[in-house]
This record gives structure tokens, sequence and C-alpha cells, in this order.
């Protein structure tokens, strides 16, 4: 950001988090100038992906135990803002290498030690996930030893699944008598294929495309975990991996990927700023008689209105960080209202965010909407971001208001997935998936 910086270093932040930050901001040129090749390929251009695969950004939530840096709140949501003032589609592509982490954590053993022993050398996130947490999810039968998926099984949003070597996807299991098993089923690279399906208005490189099977896969019991008791495994994290990144509950850890999707809002807003500065002082007015924008008292009172904007945002976001960091710290819990109530802070500032690119855009006119300008792709992938389920404005304020309130919640926590609650719901009819 230009200036002053809005907000200190956190005493939470760590050398090796603060290292890769440093790099991801001295890549945000390359990361910018790759930007529209990613569009066109829907996925992260090799130079891109390369170079922040050399910085570490992949490893920045895998355990110390494989190699990774168990990050916490604030060097995560740090790490991720830096990629986002490049390309909001690679900083997507972080938070999902980064959040999703958490769940893979709540799978058997066998299967976590599979997928992590090849994330030192896998360039970019070793597992994506697809259609997890909806409601409808894809049918599999019980066999033995494991569980077979029809071909023609189909999932969508699976962000960064062109980069990945497996992908994580939601299956129902009858289990007689009309019951139902909600479960995690991990397929590997090679048992299904991406569909050409992720033609969107921003966010074009985040390779969010479904990905389906084209013929019966079999998928062995070690690959399979129960959907019902991922709060208890989330809870229970602290317990076999060290790193500020697993000392919290469950809810805290649900925390991290909103927090990250925020920051990418954050990143993004500081990128468009950088980018509208530099036009202003460029630029000339289309009608009024200054030599340049930079000049002109609209332009400059949109300055300081949206820096202030982003600036708030970040205090916001980071603020929380160092609350989560805190509360790992000190290993104590959060209750479902504080989650809401943090989930709405969070959701606000990435809203905040929002309006503060739609302002710098309107300021500077129509030079923005051409695609060779990096402020029109900003303004795509924010409305985009700002559109995800589980961090929408309005579910979001309203899950919190009722908290507020003293209204009964929608849910125990767990920022609301509602695949997680159904699967809670016919926990107790269903037969259980082992637990290695």
């Amino acid at each position: 950001m230009v200036g002053i910086p809005s907000v200190h270093e956190s005493p939470f932040s760590t050398p090796e988090g603060r290292r890769i930050r440093d790099e991801v901001r001295e890549l945000v040129p390359l990361i910018r100038e790759n930007a529209a090749a990613g569009e066109e390929l829907g996925c992260l251009p090799p130079a891109t992906l390369d170079a922040l695969h050399r910085t570490g950004l992949f490893r920045a939530s895998v355990p110390t135990e494989f190699g990774g840096y168990a990050l916490g709140a604030r060097d995560l949501a740090e790490i991720v803002a830096a990629v986002a003032t490049g390309d909001g589609s690679a900083a997507w592509l972080a938070m999902i290498a980064s959040g999703f982490a958490r769940v893979m954590l709540t799978f058997p053993e066998d299967a976590v030690r599979e997928v992590y022993a090849r994330s030192l050398e896998w360039p970019g996130p070793v597992v994506a996930s697809a259609s997890l947490f909806s409601e409808r999810i894809q049918q599999a039968s019980r066999v033995p030893d494991g569980y077979l998926i029809p071909a023609g099984g189909k999932w969508g949003f699976g962000s960064g699944c062109k980069h990945a070597a497996y992908v994580v996807v939601g299956i129902e299991v009858p289990t007689g008598h009309g019951s139902v098993l909600r479960a995690m089923a991990l397929l590997e690279k090679g048992q299904y294929e991406i569909v050409d399906d992720w033609h969107v208005m921003g966010l074009r490189g985040s390779s969010s495309n479904s990905v389906r099977t084209t013929e019966e896969i079999f998928v062995p019991e070690q690959r399979v975990a129960d959907l019902a008791r991922m709060p208890e495994r989330l809870d229970q994290l602290h317990e076999h991996y060290e790193g500020l990144g697993y000392q919290l509950d469950g809810r805290g850890q649900m925390l991290i990927p909103a927090l990250e999707t925020m920051a990418v809002t954050l990143g993004m807003a500081q990128g468009a700023f950088e980018c509208f500065l530099d036009q202003s002082r460029r630029k000339k007015p289309f009608n009024l008689p200054y030599d340049t924008l930079a000049a002109t008292p609209s332009v400059q009172v949109a300055a300081g209105k949206t820096h202030a904007m982003i600036n708030a945002a970040e205090c916001l976001l980071f603020g929380r960080a160092d609350h989560i960091d805190r509360k790992a710290q000190a290993r104590e819990p959060f209750t479902a209202a504080e989650e809401s109530a943090i989930m709405m802070d969070l959701v606000h500032a990435g809203n905040v965010c929002g309006a503060a690119i739609d302002t710098l855009q309107l300021t500077l006119g129509s030079s923005t909407v051409s695609l060779r300008n990096p402020i029109q792709r900003f303004a795509r992938d924010v409305r985009v971001a700002l559109t995800h389920g589980s961090t929408r404005l309005d579910p979001s304020a309203e899950i919190s208001g009722r908290h507020l309130l003293g209204q009964p919640p929608f849910t125990d926590g767990m920022a609301a997935v509602p695949g997680v609650a159904k699967a809670a719901e016919t926990a107790q009819t269903a037969i259980p998936v082992p637990v290695a």
C-alpha cells in the first residue's frame, strides 16, 4: 500500500510467514502481468504457479509434521492479501490450499499421510474439493473395504482442481431403512475428469470447474471420512499437530477459510488502489480543464475516501486475525455466537473492499472497461468472491443478528455450512464410517 502502513506488524506473525508474504509482494508485478493469461487458461499460468510454489505459499497451512509451516491466522491473512494485490484468482488458489487443509486433516491418518507426503514437491494446492458441503451431493454404495461411486457423478465449484493432485467430493450412502450417511471421499487425479464449465464473469483463473466420474470408481475406507464427525475431528487437531494454526477448536478452524476469503477481497482492493493512483497521475480528464486526473478535486476526494475504506477493512480483518491467534495461543474455544459475530465482521470488511473497488472504477471512468486494465478484473473478481455461499453479506448478518437478538440459532456454528448440519441430522441413524 502507498503511504504509512495502516496496521503494525503483528506479535503473532512469524519469521516464516513474513518471509513468504514479502517474497509474494516482490512477485506482484509478475502475478498481475500474467492474470489475463490465467483468465484465458482458466487456471494459473505456469510462470505464476511456479513462482508462488517456490515461496512455500502452498505449504503455509501444511502441518509441520509434513514439512509445512502450520501458520496462524494473521500470517495467512497477510499472505493471501499480498497475492491478491496481483490477481484475485491466484489468491483464491492460495486460500483453497490453506483453508481446505483443515478439512483434509479430519480424514483417516493413512489418507492424510498419503496426501501431504506429496506437498513438498507438488506445484500448487495438493488437494481441492468440489460440492463437499452442498445440500445435493452424489450417491455411492457400500462394498467390502470401501465404497463405489458410479459413473456419471458430477460435483461443482472445484476451485484449484486443474492444479491439485487430489479432489475431495461429497457422497451420500444409503445405509438401510431409509437412512443415509453423508461423507467425504478422496479421489486421486486420473479417477475423475475436469468439466469445461467454468465460464464466469470473475475469478476465471481459479479453475473452479466441475469434476465428474466417467466410470465406476472404488474408494477404499481410508479415503472416506464421515462428514458429521468433521466438527469433532476439527476440535481434536491440536492433539495431533504442532503450530499456531492448529491450536484452535473446530469453530476457530472454520473461521480461517472465511478470513482468507475476505483477505482476497482486501488484497484486490489494495491492488486496485495502486492501479488507480498510477493511472490518475498519467491520464487526463475527459471534460475538465486539469492536466491530470490526479489534479481533479473529485478524484482526490475518491482517493481519500477509498484509502480510508481499505484501511478500515484491513484493520478489521487483521484485528480479527490477531484475535483468532490470541485464542489459539491460549487454547480458548469459540462460542457459536462469537463465531457468528466474527464471521459477520469479516464479511462486512470484504463488502467494504468491494465498494471501494467500485468507487475507484467509476471515478476513473471508461478507460477501466478495457480488458487490458487490471482494475476491471479486480471489479469482476471481487463481485464473484462476495457471492460465495458461506460469506454472503445478508445471510451472515441474519445468522449473527439472531444471536444478538436472543433468537434460536439456525446452526451450532461451523460457519453455517448446510452439508455439515444435514450430515449431523442423519448421523444418529446412519452406520458410521470406520476411523483409522
